[in-house]
């Protein structure tokens, strides 16, 4: 079979469109917002939404809403906080007197926003509020277990059923309030049908009618693979009764769905949330496309919608979703319909780079295509697109999988003469290949050459494998070399396959040198001089863990748990 002609010719060729044309511009109108002059919950949190990267603009309507009267609540206040915590600035000057607003206000940190703060936190090295926010959160979650309604009441929905569960929860006294149902829910997230019984249970109750904020709370409680039918039910019972799916609850279920890969549930609620006034950014669209194409055979139908709702909002196409498109058929080996997207891509001002043309040189190293991938990788650098390490770290890691190691090695080799420096990444790719072709020896002189003599500081991860591959093929020399190698550089040492491989195939000397290795200027502690032991033991070699018993240092061979290991051999040989 002909191999494909190259990009420049694949973009003259006309084929069966799978996706529909728009030619309109970026400049087109935004969607329609939400109209202040009626707000809601989910309005608020809009809002609130749409003015996170701006933290005294989130934190001025935040304000005039709730002097207002409007409706802000829980989920307002603890997304009003991570706005706060994301930006180093106003997480100084406005987080933590906001938080006291918040308690005055009897709310409390979600989990959520507590691990988000937490991560904003580390990543602008804020140590003394990193470490306030968790001693805060710690102390308001054992004071919520202590007699609390809220927990009595998601413990008792845990624990009980039917009849018992309506007694249980009636002496409990719980305040039945939206905020109080919500929080009752947000306990009860890990058991959604327990959660919907509560929920139902609550809607009975006199005197008491579910609003928004439940219905949210709820849904997200459902949003998860064992519940998704319960889910749709409950979004229909919202629609009906005019509710919508708030911001914040379509991104906590959104980024739920695309991690369980329930991908339709993604698209689904995507097409709910266009369809509706809180619509989410242009930049979800690509996202959940990007999502899609992750996958070995991308479902193009739900790409195609994802696209299709795409344009009847915002009437373009950006960049990003041409290039989720151009991802998902080179993902599926559709070339010449991913040629006809860069065609139209350029159509609409937008300039092809070096992720669409690494995505179509993925394409062609996943259909096998070697060859097209090299001649996409030589059209991009004639038409002045140099290609970056993950241009170079696809077409090597196509080449493994291949695998073509040699070809790989040639063009790791060609990219360095480039004067572009391998990554953490690209050795892992480079090192996993040849082990996979059993070319252990290469791995090992590769990593060593680039981490040693190179100073790449690689993963914790490719470490492991190339120890663990060294001692499948009883090479425990260099193993232990690598092992010291991850001492020097404070890397925790990988310690598991040494003991039963060395009571296996080596000898006590070889163990002094593991743990010798592991002892660096310590020596190592009595629980390493066990794993030994107790390997030996398990071999059946109790000779050689009483030689290297007589080698311990005092401290070892006197340890009460050492000492009792060995009882049983003493007893033996005095007998």
């Amino acid at each position: 079979m002909a191999a494909p002609p190259s990009l420049r010719r694949l973009l003259a060729l006309g084929r069966h469109r799978l996706f529909s044309s728009t030619t309109t511009t970026a400049s087109a109108s935004p969607p329609p917002q939400p109209s202040d002059s009626t707000a809601t919950p989910e309005s608020v949190l809009y809002n609130l939404s749409s003015l996170s990267k701006d933290p005294s603009l989130a934190l001025d309507f935040f304000r005039s809403s709730a002097a207002a009267g409007h409706p802000v609540g829980s989920a307002a206040y603890n997304l009003m906080l991570r706005t706060l915590a994301s930006h180093p600035t106003s997480a100084q000057s406005h987080f933590w007197p906001f938080l006291r607003d918040m308690q005055d206000a009897g709310q409390s940190v979600d989990e959520g926003t507590y691990l988000a703060a937490l991560a904003s936190f580390k990543k602008a090295n804020l140590a003394a509020d990193y470490a306030s926010l968790t001693a805060h959160y710690t102390k308001a979650r054992d004071e919520a277990k202590a007699g609390n309604p809220i927990s009595a009441a998601a413990e008792a929905v845990r624990e009980h059923d039917g009849s018992e569960l309506d007694k249980k929860l009636e002496g409990i006294h719980l305040p039945l309030t939206e905020t109080a149902v919500a929080m009752v829910l947000g306990k009860l997230r890990d058991y959604p049908i327990k959660a919907l019984g509560f929920f139902r249970w609550a809607g009975r109750q006199k005197g008491y009618t579910h609003g928004s904020v439940a219905y949210n709370a709820m849904a997200r409680a459902l949003g998860r693979e064992e519940s998704v039918r319960e889910f749709w039910e409950l979004i229909q019972e919202m629609k009906a009764g005019g509710m919508h799916v708030d911001i914040d609850t379509y991104v906590k279920l959104s980024r739920n769905f695309q991690k369980r890969h329930m991908l339709r549930e993604a698209v689904e609620l995507y097409e709910l949330m266009m369809d509706g006034p809180f619509k989410p950014s242009q930049k979800d669209g690509p996202l959940i496309i990007r999502r899609i194409s992750l996958g070995p055979s991308p479902d193009l139908e739900l790409v195609n919608r994802v696209v299709r709702k795409f344009e009847t909002v915002w009437d373009f196409k950006t960049k990003e979703l041409f290039d989720g498109i151009h991802r998902a058929l080179t993902t599926n080996g559709r070339f010449y319909e991913a040629a006809e997207i860069v065609q139209r891509m350029r159509a609409e001002g937008h300039r092809p780079d070096n992720i669409t043309y690494s995505q179509l040189l993925f394409g062609f190293c996943k259909a096998n295509k070697l060859d097209d991938a090299r001649k996409v990788f030589d059209e991009m650098e004639a038409e002045g697109c140099v290609p970056d390490l993950k241009t170079w770290t696809m077409l090597i890691q196509g080449h493994c999988e291949a695998g073509d190691v040699d070809k790989a090695l040639q063009f790791l080799m060609e990219m360095i003469e480039k004067n572009l420096e391998a990554d953490a990444n690209l050795l892992d790719v480079m090192v996993k290949g040849l082990c996979s072709h059993d070319k252990i020896d290469a791995a090992y002189t590769l990593f060593v050459e680039m981490v040693d003599k190179g100073h790449l500081k690689p993963w914790r991860a490719t470490y492991k494998h190339v120890i663990g591959e060294l001692l499948r093929v009883k090479k425990l020399e260099e193993a232990l070399a690598l092992l010291r190698s991850m001492k020097a550089r404070k890397f925790p040492p990988f310690v598991d396959p040494f003991p039963s491989h060395i009571a296996k195939y080596g000898t006590f000397e070889d163990a002094r040198e593991f743990l010798k290795a592991l002892a660096a200027n310590n020596c190592p502690s009595h629980t390493a001089y066990l794993h030994v032991f107790n390997s030996f033991f398990a071999e059946g070699r109790y000779s050689e863990a009483q030689d290297l018993l007589y080698k311990c240092p005092i401290h070892i061979r006197k340890h009460r748990d050492i000492t009792k290991l060995f009882e049983p051999i003493k007893v033996e040989s005095t007998s």
